[in-house]
């Protein structure tokens, strides 16, 4: 980028694994901001570091408060600065929301690169029904709240896709199969690394393959839509 960025804020989407995938605008734009917000100092450190950058970085995480964000939207009324979060699209599943929000109704230019999202490429992945579907972020870690939330969207004509831990995969996959039996699952897991895999079939079937080869990594979990 031969030219000087705008003052303003700039979302900058990140490899989920893969730091090839990192998009020549994304290095271009991460070169050239006055400094990065971030949920994790040391793992955007290691990616700026990959690409040989001493950039600022600031962490913007989920307890960030509101002085946090007037730093800073002050810092961006004058300077560029990026948003990144640990992998992925910023904002998916992450903070930051609330500092576009305010930064648009201050004025303050927002601009967007597209880039890697798991959800994305886990569904891409899956086999499932692709004209429709619902990302719902994580779901609830308490059994009821899990219940209520797959009774809220088990009747959605769409594909649902959650984020997952690997730890709570199995309480997961049952729920599915008690309150919405006879709906195939996808699990996409270790996306775009060297140890990548999507199984597709019966919540049951795919606990079962879990329970004996216990999961690691970020899970993308999938669920097809009403028949």
């Amino acid at each position: 980028m031969e030219h000087s960025l705008d003052p303003g804020l700039y979302i900058v989407a990140t490899p989920i694994g893969n730091l090839g995938d990192i998009t020549m605008r994304a290095v271009d734009v991460l070169r050239g901001v006055e400094a990065v917000a971030c949920e994790d100092t040391r793992v955007t450190g290691k990616l700026m570091h990959h690409l040989g950058f001493k950039t600022r970085l600031i962490r913007y995480d989920d307890h960030a408060g509101e002085g946090d964000r007037e730093r800073l939207l002050a810092l961006m009324a004058e300077h560029p600065v990026a948003l990144v979060s640990d992998a992925g699209t910023p904002l998916i599943s992450d903070p930051g929301y609330r500092l576009v929000r305010e930064a648009r109704e201050r004025g303050i230019a927002v601009t967007s690169l597209p880039g890697p999202s798991a959800a994305v490429v886990g569904m891409t992945l899956s086999g499932l029904p692709n004209d429709r579907f619902l990302f719902a972020g994580f779901l609830p870690n308490k059994a009821k709240a899990r219940e209520d939330v797959l009774a809220e969207l088990g009747a959605v004509r769409a594909t649902l896709i959650f984020y997952e831990t690997a730890p709570r995969l199995d309480a997961a996959l049952t729920a599915i199969a008690t309150h919405l039996p006879g709906r195939e699952v996808s699990v996409a897991r270790e996306l775009t690394k060297k140890f990548e895999e999507c199984r597709t079939g019966r919540p049951e079937d795919i606990a079962a393959h879990y329970a004996a080869h216990p999961p690691k990594g970020e899970i993308v979990l999938m669920i097809a839509p009403p028949s």
